[in-house]
């Protein structure tokens, strides 16, 4: 088995199928992460809903009340959960859609374990340390709270609803507090099959500020890095 990881990451198992389940729950345990499990996509939302959003999720794709192209599709709405696909699809436009729209990665059922704690070190290393730990309600500080689940920032007891594009950039820059997360980057996560512009996301920013800022003008959570990107300040917590 490969080398566990530094520190303790929350994993979500997606699966009808309760072998599998068990499987992918003791490998990955093993491998040192804490994992919890989920019998349908509507089960794991149930999930977040209740505990937050976990570092990765593997998810199953045929499952019954919601398929598992319908759970990424919804949890994209308020974040940008890392996924990898393990099913037993094997068409190669299924593939194709699940990676260009919705996974970091694509498993084939039967899978080698080994190879699954690999494929899962490798997502959550290039995704980088969370700064905050993303519970249903994450404390930004004693002003702004956010649940990114119900796409709302609760901002000194007032709750403000959030569109999936702010959620979904709020989330971004939130997981990556104190470092600078480049203007590609964002373009790339909320809109990847689109050809967006800089002043698209300009546009968000902005309006997310309006949201969020005691005062838009003189930012202090979205903190603009010229030329980069954009920083969530780590400071104000």
């Amino acid at each position: 088995m490969l080398d566990a990881p530094t520190e303790t990451r929350k994993i979500l198992a997606v699966d009808d199928n309760s072998f599998t389940l068990r499987i992918v729950q003791h490998t990955l345990e093993q491998a040192g992460y804490q994992v919890t499990t989920a019998v349908s996509g509507k089960d794991a939302l149930n999930n977040i809903n209740r505990h937050g959003i976990p570092h990765l999720a593997v998810v199953d794709l045929h499952m019954p009340v919601m398929s598992g192209f319908e759970f990424c599709r919804q949890v994209r709405e308020f974040s940008d959960l890392p996924i990898i696909m393990l099913t037993a699809v094997n068409n190669e436009e299924t593939i194709i859609e699940g990676l260009e729209q919705y996974a970091e990665d694509y498993i084939i059922k039967p899978f080698n374990p080994s190879e699954l704690v690999a494929r899962v070190n490798r997502v959550l290393r290039r995704m980088g340390d969370y700064a905050y730990t993303l519970d249903a309600t994450t404390h930004i500080d004693e002003r702004l709270l956010i649940n990114f689940p119900n796409r709302e920032a609760i901002i000194n007891g007032k709750s403000v609803s959030l569109t999936p594009t702010e959620a979904k950039l709020l989330f971004i820059l939130v997981r990556n507090a104190g470092r600078i997360v480049t203007t590609d980057f964002l373009l790339n996560r909320i809109w990847p099959l689109q050809d967006a512009q800089e002043d698209r996301l300009h546009v968000h920013i902005h309006r997310l500020r309006r949201k969020i800022e005691e005062n838009p003008n003189e930012p202090t959570y979205i903190i603009a890095e010229r030329g980069t990107g954009y920083r969530f300040n780590a400071e104000v917590a």
